[in-house]
This record gives C-alpha cells, structure tokens and sequence, in this order.
C-alpha cells in the first residue's frame, strides 16, 4: 500500500487537477501538471513523465514537463506499430508495455540509439483508454538508469493514466461542444437568413389562434403587417368566413397530430389570392409556457400558378384559335357519350367535316387569312347548332360535330343526320370576305351514327373520317355515310404502308435486273425493276406497292435501294472486266422523284460512294411527266444530261402526247411500249404505229428500244423495221443480282 503521506499528496494533487479539469483549464497546463505530480509521487525522483496523445494511426506529444524538447520533438508523429518503442507498441498492443532496459529490449531496436542519447534507458508505458474503450494515447514513466516497476509504481501509474483520460475526454467534449455550438449559431444565423428571403409566408399560431410568431415574405400576404399582428387573434384581424376555417385546421392538426396540406381562399387589400396551406403540431415551442400547444402554418402564395394551371386546362382541352373544344376533349365527350348510349336505345350521329381546297387560300394569302376564314366557320356553325350539340376543331381545317341524339330508329337517324349535314353545309353559302377578297368555300362531310351496334369511340372516328373521304372522291361540297367497304380499303392501305415501312427497315426489297441486248445481239445494257421479297408472302411485285409508296412518301427510300443496287452490279462487272464502254443500267424515276429537289444530291452520293460513272445510269421517266412545267423539266434534265447521265422515255405512245416537243428534250432512248409490241404481228396498223414511232426516233438521231419482245418473229419483223435495241422474255426474264452476273457472263 502506498505511504499515508504520499496518500495525503496523492489525495491534494487529485484536487488540484481534478478542479483544473472541471474549471475548464488549458488542457496543456492540466497535463503538465499530472505529468509534475507523478514525478513529484514516485518512488524514483529520476523518474519522467511523458503523456502522448493518438491522432489516427500516430502519437503525438502533449505534456513531458521534464524530458527533453529535442527527444520529444523527435518522437512526435510516431507511428504506433509492433516494434514501436513502448509507447507504440503500448497503442497497438492496447496493453501496458515494460522496457526496463531500453538497451537491451527489441521493442526499442530502432529507437534506443534516440533513447540513450538523453540518457533515457528504461520506459514503462500505459494507454490511456476512454470510458467508451478508446485509447486516447499513452501515459509514460522514463528513468535514467534500467529499472522496472514496483506494484505501488504501477498502481500510482493507474491512478493518474485514469485522471488522464478524464482530462483528454473532458477536453474532447469541449470541443465538441464548442464545434455544436457553432453549428447551432451558423445555423441559426442561415435560418434567419432563409428566413428574410423565404417567399412563402411562415407562421406559429396558438391553439386558440394567436400570432406567436411570423417568418419570410412580405407584408402582401397578411391582412395587417407582421409587426401588427403579433399576439393578436385570428378572430380578431379576420372576418369570421375566413377566421372559421382557419381555426378549423388548426383545431385538425392538433387532433389528429398529423401534416395538414389544403388550399384555401383569402380576400386581402381587395385581391383574392389563393393560398396552399400546410400545418404541422409544434410541441413546446415556449419553454416557458411548455403546455401552450402551437402549429407552424406554411402559406404559399399560388394564385399565379392556379392561373396557369386554368390556362394549361383551357389550352390542353380548347382550340386557341376558335376557342372550340379540341380533339382532347371531344374524345373524352365521345366516350361519355357512349357509354350512355350503351344504356338506351337513342341513337346519335358524328359529322366530321373538311374544308375542301383550304390549302389553296393558306398558299395564295397566308395562315393568317386562312385562321381568319377558320374563326367565322366556327361562329357560323356554332349559331346553327343545338346547344345540347358539341362542336370540336380537331385539325388544320377539320372540324366534328356530335350530335346526342337523332332519333330511335335507324331510318329516322339517317334522315336526322343528313338534315343536319344540309344545315352545316348552308352556312357556306355565303362566301368568306378578308379584306377587299371574297371566297367561296365549301366541305366534305362525312357521317356515322352512334349506336348499341356501333359503339366504340376510337371506330366512330375512324369510320366518320371514312365517310368523309368518301365525300372527298366524289368531288367535295357533299356528305356520305360511313360504308364498310371503303373502310376496308383504307385499312387495308395503312396496314400495307406499315409492312413497306418495316420491309423497308429489314432489306426486304432488292432490284432485278432485265437485259437489254443491240439488234445484232451484243449486251448494252440492263434495265433495273424493284421487288419485294416478302418473308410470308414471296416475291411481290411494283404494281402491289408503288402506288402506296407515293402515296405515303416512301418512293425516295425504295428508289435509293434500286440506285445502290445498280452501282453495286456495275461495281462487280467492273471487277470482272465485264463492262464495257457503251453498257449503262436504266432507273425508272416517277413523276414525284423527278420534281424533288433531292433527286440530283442522291444521285450523286450513290455514284460516289461506288466510283460509278453517270453516263452509266439512265434515268427513264414517261412521257406523262412532260405534260406539266415544260421548261422547268428540260431545265433539269439538261443540268442532269451536262453531268453525264442518260435519259430515256419509257412506255412511248401510252401517255401525254409529246411529239412536238421531242426535239427540244436531251433524250438518248423512246423505250416503245409492250401494248404496241404484243400488235406487231396482229396487222398493218400495229405496224405502222410502231414503224413511225422508229421513224420520228430516228429522224431525231434518238435510240429506239422495243420492249416486251417474247417472240422470235416479233423480233425479226422489228430488226427489218430498224429497231436499235430491244428487252423481253426472249432473252430473259428479270434477274438476281447473282443470276444476272451469270446470264451476263455466259451471253458475252
């Protein structure tokens, strides 16, 4: 045990530290003075006491009164480790590490010549270890000669390693207090910022209505300025229909303890404003007053987006222009509607009106005469309606018109509706005036009835737009009921568009390749025919799908398929030194490609990319295509003709009669049409048709080419009449890429 007098010190130095460390002294000055009252206690007045503090994975010095700066200074920052002096080791040991002779003890190999230069040559060192088991850092006794611990040493060692940790953690949780503290006035100090800037309006209400508190926004949103309304009542500043329901919320928010989110009206400074409100229970916001009950209220002023959100429905469910309802809306009336009929045994109409030839009065004087004409139809239709009846704009100039009810049976439906559309068609009668202009204008009105056998929002539409082409084929300013028939048609149409687009999308279409022979026998030439090679259908050919691909916009893509096609072929004849000077591959090229301003570009970009040659490509059109903008014709094809392509005139003498102007066009070839080749052997007239088409050809220095020659005396009356060229099933069918090499390389 320990001496009665040193437990008397011991005891007085405990008080001492023990009062520094709870009057908050310098931690610095609280070490230094446990590190002087050891020294002073121990048995050994050699004795020094070093106190180390852990940062991580390193020891650094905190307090050695007695020990030298430059030992101390040396060892500062030492990472703890398994052979790391006493100290170190100590740390990562986490136990009390002996070194009586500093000398001799491994742990202190790469240390003790540091050691032994101040004349330290043994060290006893302790963690120091939290209440929360964490090592804070060492507590360490050095002496001057070699030497080891009594018990009464380690046991007054014990003592003040424990007034140690209570030193190093009351200094922890000072600064932690320190570091909340300023987090807590940075905090306060934003939320007052946020709270001058905040734009909605924040407020603290009692349980019986009382302003406690307002925060953010300006003074627009309060019946009375914030400096007039703290600790005044809501009954007080409020007439009762807008203090009642307030009092109401926040009577529920109390109750129910739960967020509150609604929105409310308030009629302030003679503006009505709407507000969206959310309220919240705030336990013991007074600490003095602890069972006063309170709610935040958080008022967001939304009065400029509610009127945003009218103009999104108004726009999202109206036409801007007419005002009329939309396509939106008018479905959604549709469906209502049918459901209703599903439960009677009414019957109603849908008219689906377009303007015929309106694109005519948008291209001469503008949209805007155009929106100006669309404004007075609306008002004129709107004057002649039922106000039971919905009238829509659903497009450009489309216009719909439902009807609720037109009768009970189908005849007296029928007569109904058609009434209706003569009613709807009188209001054209009168001509539109724009300015000083009047134009007269009229519809094509298609109708479908609304009833238990017919009712499904999606085919009423459908079918009412039917009827209504069905008015336009019949020439316009007419109306039609729906027929079944020409709705299949249309779908039919719409279901090969579909497929062409896919096939289009899978390298389904490929070009064939016909060719085309000099009268003495020798290849000039091959003729490029597109087909469809249909994964469930097989081959299809031009006829099934040209004319839906024009209709639709997809002739440019089929005919850039063709275009690589060709060069492709000419690519591999070339290859094989199969192509001779004179050897060119004709593409047909219809009206719609011939007046696009891209023709020319995709030309272009497919004889680059394969090194083909123009004067390799000839370009067929029909004579069909001569019959518009003559000059503007001529002018492209002598801009195409000046690059080195080669034009020719397919199906001679089945269209446009253009003999006159066969000397002013840069034509190389008249292709004569299969129609006259089939007569040639039937009698003179045939003859004499096709001896004067050879004989104008010829007088003009043109090529002439007889296609659809299936027959040797077909052939041979057509060479003794001068034919240049001629192509048909007599020499081949239309062929494959590979079949057509083939046939190329055996007939050469």
């Amino acid at each position: 045990m320990i001496e009665i007098m040193r437990v008397r010190k011991l005891l007085s130095q405990q008080q001492n530290i023990l009062s520094k460390i709870a009057l908050g002294a310098p931690l610095d000055e609280v070490l230094e003075n446990i590190c002087l009252s050891i020294e002073e206690l121990i048995e050994d007045s050699s004795a020094k006491c070093s106190i180390l503090t852990l940062k991580g994975e390193q020891l650094f010095h905190s307090a050695a009164p007695n020990i030298a700066k430059g030992y101390c200074e040396a060892i500062n920052g030492v990472h703890i480790g398994p052979s790391v002096g006493s100290c170190g080791t100590a740390v990562y040991e986490k136990k009390r590490v002996i070194a009586s002779d500093i000398a001799t003890s491994p742990l202190w190999e790469n240390y003790k010549a540091l050691a032994l230069s101040f004349d330290l040559r043994s060290c006893w060192s302790t963690p120091i270890i939290s209440t929360q088991s964490d090592i804070l850092g060492t507590f360490a006794i050095y002496h001057d000669s070699a030497k080891s611990p009594t018990p009464q040493d380690l046991e007054l060692i014990d003592f003040f390693v424990d007034f140690t940790s209570i030193a190093l953690e009351k200094h922890t949780e000072s600064l932690k207090s320190k570091v909340l503290l300023a987090e807590l006035q940075q905090s306060n100090e934003k939320f007052k910022a946020f709270a001058k800037v905040l734009p909605d309006l924040t407020l603290i209400l009692s349980e019986e209505g009382e302003y406690t508190n307002v925060y953010g926004t300006t003074n627009e949103s309060l019946y009375l300025s914030q400096e007039h309304v703290i600790n005044r009542n809501v009954r007080d500043i409020m007439p009762p229909e807008d203090a009642n329901p307030i009092m109401a919320v926040i009577a529920k928010t109390l109750q129910t303890n739960e967020v509150q989110v609604f929105e409310y009206q308030l009629n302030i400074k003679g503006k009505q404003l709407t507000f969206e409100g959310r309220t919240a229970p705030l336990e013991s916001y007074q600490p003095n007053n602890p069972s006063q009950r309170h709610v935040v209220w958080m008022a967001r002023d939304i009065s400029t987006r509610k009127a945003a959100e009218e103009e999104v429905q108004r726009l999202a469910f109206f036409d801007p222009l007419t005002n009329l309802p939309n396509r939106r809306m008018l479905n959604d009336k549709l469906s209502m509607y049918v459901e209703q009929i599903k439960q009677s045994e009414h019957t109603g109409a849908l008219l689906f009106l377009d303007l015929d030839n309106f694109k005519r009065i948008n291209d001469s004087l503008g949209h805007n005469a155009g929106d100006e004409i669309l404004v007075e139809l609306s008002q004129r239709l709107t004057r002649v309606l039922n106000p039971t009846d919905t009238l829509a704009r659903v497009g450009g100039d489309e216009f719909i018109i439902l009807i609720e009810n037109v009768g009970d049976s189908h005849k007296q439906a029928s007569l109904e509706s058609e009434l209706m559309a003569k009613v709807v068609q009188s209001v054209f009668y009168d001509k539109f005036e724009i300015g000083d202009l009047a134009f007269q204008v009229s519809c094509s009105i298609g109708i479908c009835l609304i009833n238990n056998a017919n009712a499904i929002s999606e085919n009423i539409l459908k079918f009412a737009d039917t009827a209504m082409y069905r008015s336009k084929m019949k020439g316009g300013n007419s109306s039609s009921f729906y027929d079944p028939a020409l709705q299949t048609l249309l779908e039919n149409q719409t279901e090969l568009e579909t497929d062409i687009v896919r096939a289009i999308a899978c390298d389904e279409f490929c070009a064939y390749f016909q060719p085309q022979l000099s009268i003495d026998g020798s290849i000039i030439g091959a003729e490029a025919l597109i087909r469809w090679n249909h994964p469930t259908k097989g081959l299809i050919f031009p006829n099934s799908f040209i004319p839906i691909a024009e209709q639709f916009g997809l002739i440019q893509k089929l005919q850039n398929i063709v275009l690589r096609d060709i060069c492709i072929l000419l690519e591999t004849l070339r290859d094989h030194n199969a192509l001779k000077n004179q050897f060119n591959v004709s593409i047909n090229i219809s009206q719609c490609q011939f007046n696009s301003s891209t023709l020319k570009g995709e030309l272009f970009k497919a004889i680059e990319t394969y090194d083909v040659l123009p004067s390799q490509i000839k370009l067929e059109i029909t004579e069909s295509m001569l019959a518009g903008d003559l000059m503007s014709t001529v002018k492209q094809m002598k801009e195409l003709k000046s690059q080195g392509f080669v034009f020719s005139i397919d199906d001679f003498g089945t269209g446009y009669s253009c003999l006159k102007h066969l000397s002013v066009l840069p034509i190389d070839e008249l292709k004569i049409d299969k129609s006259f080749i089939d007569k040639v052997l039937d009698n003179a007239s045939g003859q004499s048709i096709v001896q004067s088409i050879i004989g104008l050809g010829h007088s003009l220095d043109i090529n002439i080419v007889a296609e659809g020659v299936e027959s040797a005396e077909q052939l041979h009356i057509l060479k003794s009449m001068g034919v240049n060229a001629v192509q048909g099933f007599l020499f081949a069918k239309p062929l494959t890429h590979s079949n057509y090499l083939k046939w190329h390389k055996e007939h050469q």
